[in-house]
């Protein structure tokens, strides 16, 4: 049952980080725009962090669901 969960966990940030960066993608301006109301950043500094969080989320992905499910799978 952990297997399954942890697949379906896989699967479902997967699925939020390819929504993040098509978002990301095709309302890049509105984006920046919106975020802009709160802090002040340049473009680049914005991108930077878009960038550096979607990297950070992926890795956890990896590590914290995808391992693991291998893991279970090989074990299993």
């Amino acid at each position: 049952m952990l297997t399954a969960l942890l697949g379906w966990c896989v699967v479902l940030n997967l699925g939020f980080l390819a929504c993040w960066f098509l978002f990301f993608l095709l309302a890049h301006d509105w984006m920046y725009r919106f975020h802009s109301r709160f802090a002040r950043l340049s473009v680049e500094t914005f991108d930077s962090i878009h960038y550096a969080g979607m990297a950070i989320y992926k890795l956890g992905i990896v590590l914290l669901n995808l391992c693991p499910y291998l893991a279970m799978l090989i074990v299993a």
